[in-house]
């Protein structure tokens, strides 16, 4: 398994997944065997809760090179991608859910179903007392979001979703010098996410359901703008209001939208644009920040700084001053069941404040005005 870089930078959106479908990656930022625990000791055991989601290759891949790992059962609504799935995990096949939430022996399942099955399979899981890595979005808009949210706060259990631009140096070294005031008071962010799925029709084969949005929920607009969202809002906070607009370009989809824009009101005063779709030959700057005393841009995926208050931070050349980075999401939900306390999980807060604020989005998309996130 190869680690999340190419030249020296660390991966975009569109690198992401051609790594993971070459590799079965699937958002790795360590290597594998940094992660590894020793033969013979005692392994977390997993349930595979529906393998619909694109990322369910990479993700396979990832924990069967984890020897502390091992998924002992699969279940999904169509019994064929179940047995598949089952065969390269060397798993059983459920004909329930619930026989895996019933388990005792399984402790934690990865939710990789479509959006729309998210809500009874979340709901399931908390009910069996099973941590859970749900693949994102949490749910189909705030009112699904926020009942999962509930379900698994009331349980107690440990949670997590995809959302490996987290892991990204860059993002955690901005989070960190915004957290320090080194922007001074900041005016704008801007985040871009965007690939050429669509156009390459990525979506034509076992992932066609992720370009229908009464199943997905999203288009192309939510699909790859909530980890920018996620970025977003990780570092400025939460969201006032907004108003955006999503559109269809090549109709290979039919009414799917492919690319989209919005504003953003943060509650902190910060104005930001998110843009995202399937259609672009190119993303080259990512974020940019902008303050008082300071400009971040992330550009082909290495970081201009500059700063008044951070010695060297001219802006003339990358700025390579970065923390490590953190494992892949899946590793660290894994560690976490396994008992490492402290892991930069993403909380199911966070998760429903995404889906409530994409949900706003898409609202004010129809109805051409401002919308508040509910």
């Amino acid at each position: 398994m190869k680690d999340n870089t190419e030249n020296g930078n660390f991966l975009n959106r569109r690198q992401f997944l051609k790594v993971t479908a070459a590799t079965g990656a699937a958002g790795a930022i360590l290597p594998a065997s940094s992660l590894l625990a020793a033969d013979g000791g005692q392994k977390v055991t997993l349930g595979f809760v529906g393998c619909a989601h694109i990322h369910t290759p990479g993700f396979i891949n990832l924990l069967k090179d984890r020897k502390d790992v091992r998924v002992k059962t699969v279940w999904d609504h169509d019994r064929e991608r179940a047995s598949r799935r089952a065969k390269e995990l060397n798993a059983a096949v459920a004909e329930k859910a619930d026989e895996i939430y019933a388990d005792p022996e399984i402790q934690a399942v990865v939710i990789c179903a479509e959006t729309n099955r998210h809500l009874d399979l979340v709901l399931g899981a908390a009910r069996g007392k099973k941590h859970m890595f749900v693949e994102k979005p949490l749910g189909i808009g705030s009112q699904d979001s926020y009942r999962m949210q509930a379900a698994i706060e009331k349980a107690g259990l440990l949670f997590t979703t995809g959302y490996f631009m987290r892991c990204n140096p860059a993002h955690i070294f901005l989070k960190e010098e915004i957290a320090k005031g080194s922007f001074g008071k900041i005016t704008r962010i801007e985040g871009s996410n965007c690939h050429s799925g669509s156009l390459g029709k990525w979506f034509d084969t076992e992932w066609r359901w992720m370009a229908d949005p009464k199943i997905a929920g999203v288009g192309a607009f939510g699909d790859l703008g909530t980890h920018s969202l996620d970025i977003m809002m990780w570092m400025m906070g939460d969201v006032e209001s907004v108003t955006a607009q999503v559109k269809v370009v090549t109709g290979h989809y039919g009414d799917c939208d492919e690319a989209g824009a919005a504003l953003i009101r943060f509650k902190n005063g910060v104005y930001g644009t998110l843009t995202a779709g399937w259609v672009d030959v190119a993303n080259p700057v990512t974020l940019q920040i902008s303050g008082t005393e300071g400009y971040a841009t992330i550009i082909n995926g290495q970081l201009f700084f500059t700063s008044k208050k951070v010695e060297g931070a001219d802006g003339k050349q990358p700025w390579t001053k970065l923390p490590p980075a953190p494992a892949a999401p899946m590793h660290l939900f894994v560690d976490s069941v396994a008992g490492k306390s402290g892991l930069p999980l993403v909380t199911p807060k966070e998760a429903a404040a995404r889906a409530s604020v994409m949900e706003a989005m898409y609202a004010a998309a129809r109805s051409n005005r401002w919308v508040e996130p509910t």
